[in-house]
């Protein structure tokens, strides 16, 4: 357990030693489970059966199973006292140990906690502020004084406070009898199509359904040691946190840090000895493409799971052929189905040219691919929208009822007994084997010259030369044309040849852009409007420097830009415009 040696701005922690271990133990629980219909379940079940194992490391020193649910009750005990029964509560600090009690403090306390990223945008935290009708934000001493700025006038809980509360056992355990698996367990806000981010609700039923059969359909056993990725408000780190405590095993807390020094990260990972990686493809693509896997050994490293977005080729086949021996499993699953709802484990002599299967549904997921009509979608090379049906699906969408009622809609192959699907908006295609590969988003298909674009196909074909890392295409409506931006070596003539082979005429992109690194969202997938808003403003340059000059608007819009010591913006590597 990490305890404060004092309080302030400079606050520090310190291992806790043997006496202060035991002050804080205090489990107090009888034959039965008090949390076995919540996801406090899984971590009440570690402290009864293994409370001196590991249960958490961080940068500051590590706590065990024990010391940590002993943890959660203090903040459960402090937040309920607050009066935080039934409410939201935000949690705004950096990960570590105690932060993952914060969050599993407020489901003892009966509330429902919102991870904010302290280094999301201002604007961005105060709308989900609003959005939750002011809720109280739980702070740790990093993150205190910006918390006065973006929240104003809210009810700040510092948790270094919460964590040296008392434990108020009766008040707890009444509100443990009052909690109901439907209830919300926390609320993750993602990127909405209007621009304003929309609150995902999922319940304790969801959670316990899905880490549940996730657990035992993967065998993430006790031994497994767990390096967290993920910031705690991306749902991938769901996985990590009660993957972990499902399991019994131990949670590493990698911090942000490490991800731009590719060498740390892995001398991390091998001196934690950690097993399993359940990561975002962002940060696999990140680590390959910086050479990171060359520099050391992972011996203990047995699973990689990825999801998030499509792994590009290039950077699946460094991964395996740099660790031939690790199970590698594709995840995949919108934050509204809780997590994922089908899993790939990839098979070690197969290639994947064709792309990564979706693979099969986990226990209990009903998976759907629907035609326009409501149909099901069974014919090899047809495409159809994913329907995703079971009792992991989330609540909805906070305060929105519009959209709950648009997502979350009734089941077109039932007439008697309704059944509530998700539509996920993304599309797939059934491959010659039966197997589903995803094939883009509803809302990446655009029309262009009277053509049915989907984005991912180009995407596709420009991954599929030589020396292109990875490939991300847009539409330009403004200027009725596609623009493809890649990573990697390949010279833009010949890429332009190769992937003409592949395409018709009215889908190869008229401008291509080679960039240095993709520009990602926070939760690590590639924005693809960042990519055109980046590459609009090198053109306003590019054109407002050849007025300057007397040449034409158009001619400026026609030749390529090339980079300069001036001229450094990161996609300025080199473009061609058709």
């Amino acid at each position: 357990m990490l305890v404060p040696q004092s309080k302030g701005q400079e606050e520090h922690m310190r291992p806790a030693g043997p006496m202060e271990a035991a002050r804080v133990i205090d489990l107090r629980i009888g034959t039965h489970q008090r949390y076995r219909y919540t996801a406090l379940c899984f971590l009440e079940r570690g402290a009864l059966l293994h409370p001196a194992k590991t249960a958490v490391v961080d940068e500051l020193g590590s706590c065990t199973y024990g010391q940590l649910y002993g943890l959660v009750r203090r903040v459960g005990s402090a937040l309920a006292a607050r009066g935080c029964t039934g409410r939201a509560v935000i949690v705004c600090a950096e990960k570590s140990a105690e932060t993952l009690a914060a969050m599993l403090g407020v489901l003892a306390a009966g509330g429902y906690y919102v991870p904010v990223d302290p280094a999301v945008p201002a604007e961005r935290a105060r709308s989900i502020y609003e959005t939750l009708e002011q809720p109280v934000v739980i702070v740790d001493w990093r993150t205190r004084d910006r918390a006065r700025m973006v929240f104003p006038g809210a009810e700040l809980a510092p948790l270094d406070e919460l964590t040296a509360a008392p434990i108020a056992a009766d008040n707890l355990d009444r509100i443990a009898r009052q909690v109901v698996d439907t209830d919300p367990a926390y609320v993750l806000f993602t990127s909405g199509s209007t621009g304003a981010p929309k609150g995902v609700a999922v319940s304790h039923r969801a959670i316990v359904e899905f880490i549940s059969t996730f657990v035992r359909t993967l065998e993430i056993g006790s031994d497994e040691v767990l390096g967290n990725q993920a910031p705690f408000d991306f749902d991938v780190s769901v996985k990590d946190i009660y993957g972990a405590m499902a399991a019994g095993a131990t949670l590493v807390i990698l911090p942000r840090r490490l991800f731009s020094s590719p060498a740390e990260l892995m001398d991390a990972l091998a001196a934690h000895r950690v097993t399993t990686l359940i990561w975002a493809v962002a940060a696999l693509c990140l680590l390959s493409r910086l050479h990171g896997l060359e520099h050391a050994e992972l011996p203990c490293l047995r699973t990689v799971m990825f999801s998030g977005e499509v792994m590009p080729l290039e950077h699946l086949r460094r991964w395996r052929e740099r660790l031939p021996r690790v199970r590698f499993v594709n995840l995949y699953g919108p934050t509204e189905v809780t997590c994922n709802c089908t899993y790939q484990v990839l098979a070690p002599g197969r290639s994947y040219d064709e792309g990564v299967p979706l693979g099969r549904p986990f226990p209990n997921r009903r998976v759907l691919l629907l035609d326009e009509a409501g149909r099901l979608v069974t014919e090899p090379g047809e495409v159809g929208e994913l329907y995703v049906g079971g009792s992991a699906l989330a609540l909805g969408y906070v305060g929105d009822t519009e959209r709950t009622r648009a997502a979350f809609v009734s089941s077109p192959l039932r007439s008697l007994v309704p059944e509530t699907l998700y539509r996920t908006g993304d599309r797939a295609r059934v491959g010659t084997e039966g197997e589903l590969f995803f094939c883009g988003r509803v809302d990446n298909q655009v029309k262009h010259l009277g053509h049915r674009v989907e984005l991912e196909e180009i995407d596709a074909a420009f991954e599929r030369q030589p020396d292109v890392e990875r490939c991300r295409t847009v539409y330009d409506a403004r200027r009725e044309r596609l623009c493809a931006f890649f990573e990697g070596s390949a010279a833009i003539g010949d890429l332009r040849r190769g992937v003409e082979r592949y395409l018709p005429a009215a889908l190869v992109p008229g401008r291509i852009v080679r960039v240095e690194a993709m520009p990602l969202t926070k939760n690590g997938k590639v924005d693809r409007l960042r990519l055109l808003e980046l590459d609009e403003n090198v053109h306003r340059r590019s054109v407002t420097a050849t007025a300057n000059k007397g040449a034409s608007v158009k001619s400026a819009v026609r030749q390529p830009v090339k980079s300069s010591a001036h001229h450094t913006h990161p996609l300025a590597l080199e473009r061609s415009s058709s």
